[in-house]
């Protein structure tokens, strides 16, 4: 019998809204996290593998992994749709009120 090799997918500097929705589609589509990391956006060798009292300039960081790697794009594809769905509204949000014109 073979030998399973784990494929892995780091995903860096996730909005801390959607962490959550990240851990829930990894698990849900047979996927491990190894690694959950916050890491200083100001310093590079401050990194907690918990999320500090104070989180505010840290990055979060996941290392996803799988022994099929179709289960990590297919989560990268996600992901990736999310943030663009999310860039788009508030983009919709950013666009000025059409003033009322009368012909």
């Amino acid at each position: 019998m073979g030998k399973f090799k784990n494929k892995y997918l780091e995903i860096k500097n996730i909005n801390r809204d959607i962490v959550e929705w990240v851990e829930n589609i990894a698990e849900e589509n047979n996927c491990r996290i190894e690694r959950k990391e916050w890491k200083s956006k100001y310093n590079s060798y401050v990194v907690y593998d918990y999320e500090p009292f104070c989180s505010d300039g840290f990055e979060i960081n996941l290392l996803i992994s799988s022994i099929d790697i179709s289960y990590l794009n297919f989560i990268k594809y996600l992901y990736n749709e999310k943030i663009n769905t999310i860039e788009y509204l508030n983009s919709c949000i950013k666009i000025p009120a059409i003033k009322n014109y009368s012909l």
